[in-house]
């Protein structure tokens, strides 16, 4: 079982972005109704307002033009030519508004956020942040991975001069905001005292497990959201919507020295003070904001962008709390409202001034409050989430403003969201009880609506007049029962592909336009090394134990009784697992009747579960002693399966 590729969402699509010049068949131009309807979108866009173009170069002090950031193997991580096409007007096949979003986002360099304060934008999906104390940098953020953050910290040093880094603050537990740590910050001087790395409560067990469990099936889907494999292009991806697109170097992990517990603690780090706002279960469950108020400077993390964020990221996770999320960024205004001349995030560029920054939260709060509320009124007069989101909008004077609108998450579907936090699944209708599954009840349809030859016939005259939902609606019946038929494939990827070319948010144009591509070359790509050795090394034990279990496949399980005791020296720990009724748990302490105990490093243990060292190797070599039957393990092991990363999403 092959421990090592655990599988964590965002690392999963992350470590193949380098390989996105796909090959294959070439995407096919907008038609005249994408044109039409991305002509209309742009005549009811405020293009008057130029602000964000603004606050996006002010402050701009140097980048690495033309340059490529690659691994020491020499595979590339980043190009910062790769996003030199989002020049001049919209081309008829991107959404004029996510065109305009993309080539702000695409703008990178390092950039002076006020006296003491930078940023490097632009070298990733999020931004990496640096505070001047009296002797060196406190970072905020280290983005993904260690080659981005290393290359951010040398723009920093050759521009402002070499000084150490006395503490690395990760603002919340996704991996765009501690990935890179290992890049800026070495391990010997975080155990000397040296470093300090600053976290929210809760941050290590989230940071390693929210994706963790459903860890493969986010990272395939992730793909998609991000646009992994697409080739950057107006044809192809071109934003993720809070960032250009995600680095593909080596993830890393330090585990916090010290913990923020509670809004309004307080550090001194170098003649800095920081104050702290813990925001538990908004953008992660783990998340903070901090003032500085020496300089009047607010660091809102990811809760506050210049785009509405997802309550419920399309790659998967559990849904977020749209309401709390508008609560903490009300309290937000309470506390720093009237203290903050500049404000900065984790996405994005800074506001400036008290009056610019007080309008642009209230507004942005009201957006997720009204997301909230409107979304519930609605499902208490029966509106079911897929009702619900064909009718809500945000009200004009919310939506003119263009950090509202939805180039990330959407009003549709954060609107879903919220209605299967509070209901469910389960949308009322009894046929939604039990219903067929896609493939059984796309046979049905097709017979139901001719057979496969006027299903094609229904589609292409849905495709004709530009009615695309419909034509996906249709076609997709189609390939799920005959996935073997080309011309319902081809067909089919035509109108994904036209549907995200008119999408305003960057992961649904993604979405669409993979799926387009799956169709037409017939491959599937799966996540790569996602994690990486730190993410394992700070796994709890029992996290390590409940990926075991959703592993366990019950017909190679059945009829097995096996009880395992692992007494890990190296963390004084003591578990025994049992196998029993196709089901593996979990118990602490050593079972009196087991039939075999496995003492050692947890490392050593971990070598052996992954396939990378042999148990007889590690016994002989003194790395784990096994009394009873070594075969005990070796039980476990084979009734796991280690699932596949690229499994089929357009097709059955």
């Amino acid at each position: 079982m092959k421990m090592w590729k655990l599988g964590c969402g965002l690392a999963g699509a992350m470590l193949w972005a380098a390989a996105a010049q796909g090959e294959g068949a070439a995407p096919k131009p907008a038609t005249p109704a994408t044109i039409a309807a991305n002509a209309a979108m742009a005549a009811g866009l405020p293009f008057e307002d130029v602000r964000d173009f603004d606050l996006s170069s002010r402050g701009f002090i140097a980048d690495l033009a033309g340059q490529k950031i690659m691994t020491d193997d020499g595979k590339l991580v980043w190009d910062f030519t790769a996003y030199d096409f989002l020049k001049g007007p919209a081309p008829a096949t991107v959404n004029p508004s996510l065109w305009r979003q993309a080539g702000l986002l695409a703008r990178h360099g390092l950039f002076k956020v006020a006296d003491h304060i930078y940023q490097v934008r632009g070298f990733d999906i999020s931004n990496i942040t640096f505070i001047e104390g009296k002797t060196g940098w406190i970072v905020i953020d280290p983005l993904i991975s260690a080659e981005m953050a290393r290359a951010a910290y040398g723009l920093v040093s050759k521009q402002l001069g070499e000084k150490p880094i006395h503490a690395v603050i990760y603002t919340h537990s996704h991996v765009d905001h501690y990935g890179g740590v290992r890049g800026i910050v070495e391990q010997a001087d975080v155990d000397a005292g040296k470093v300090k790395v600053i976290a929210p409560h809760g941050f290590l067990e989230h940071a390693v497990s929210e994706n963790v469990i459903a860890g493969n099936a986010m990272g395939r889907r992730a793909t998609f959201m991000y646009g992994s494999f697409l080739p950057r292009g107006e044809q192809g991806q071109l934003s993720t919507g809070i960032g250009p697109g995600l680095s593909a170097g080596t993830v890393t992990i330090i585990p916090p020295t010290d913990e923020v517990t509670k809004t309004g603690q307080q550090m001194a780090i170098d003649g800095v003070t920081l104050e702290f706002q813990m925001t538990p279960g908004t953008e992660a469950p783990s998340e903070m904001n901090i003032y500085l108020p020496e300089w009047r400077a607010l660091c809102l993390a990811e809760n506050a962008n210049a785009s509405m964020h997802n309550i419920l990221t399309l790659r998967g996770a559990l849904v977020r709390d749209a309401k709390a999320w508008a609560e903490y960024l009300g309290e937000s205004i309470r506390l720093y409202g009237d203290r903050a001349d500049v404000m900065f995030t984790s996405h994005f560029w800074p506001r400036w001034g008290g009056a610019e920054i007080n309008d642009f939260l209230v507004k942005h709060r009201d957006a997720y409050r009204y997301l909230h509320d409107q979304s519930v009124r609605l499902m208490n007069e029966g509106l079911t989430g897929e009702e619900i989101a064909e009718v809500i909008a945000l009200p004009p004077v919310l939506a003119r403003e263009w950090y509202n609108h939805g180039y990330y998450g959407t009003m549709r579907h954060n609107s879903k969201a919220v209605y299967q936090r509070y209901m469910g699944w389960y949308d009322g209708n009894p046929s939604s009880l039990d219903p067929l599954p896609p493939e059984e009840a796309a046979k049905h349809y097709v017979e139901a609506m001719g057979g496969v030859d006027a299903v094609i016939a229904k589609g292409q005259a849905a495709f004709d007049k530009g009615d695309y939902r419909w034509a996906a609606e249709l076609l997709k019946h189609l390939v799920f029962t005959a996935p073997e038929n080309e011309k319902a494939k081809a067909l089919l990827a035509d109108a994904y592909e036209q549907l995200g070319y008119q999408a305003e948010s960057a992961p649904w144009r993604n979405i669409y336009l993979s799926g387009a591509s799956e169709l037409r070359n017939g491959e599937r790509h799966g996540m790569g090394q996602a994690g990486g050795i730190d993410t394992v090394r700070s796994m709890p034990t029992g996290l390590l134990f409940d990926l075991m279990a959703v592993r366990l496949d019950p017909a190679r399980a059945a009829d097995k009784d096996v009880t395992l005791n692992l007494a890990f020296t190296d963390r004084n720990e003591q578990h025994h697992l049992v196998l029993r009724n196709s089901v593996l748990t979990r118990e602490p302490g050593l079972a009196d009747k087991a039939m075999a105990t496995i003492t050692g490093k947890r490392s050593a243990f971990l070598m052996v579960i992954s396939g990378m060292a042999k148990m007889q190797d590690v016994v002989a070599s003194g790395g784990l002693a096994v009394e009873g039957d070594p075969a005990a393990l070796a039980a476990i092991l084979g009734s796991l399966k280690v699932p596949a990363g690229d499994f089929a999403i357009v097709t059955p």
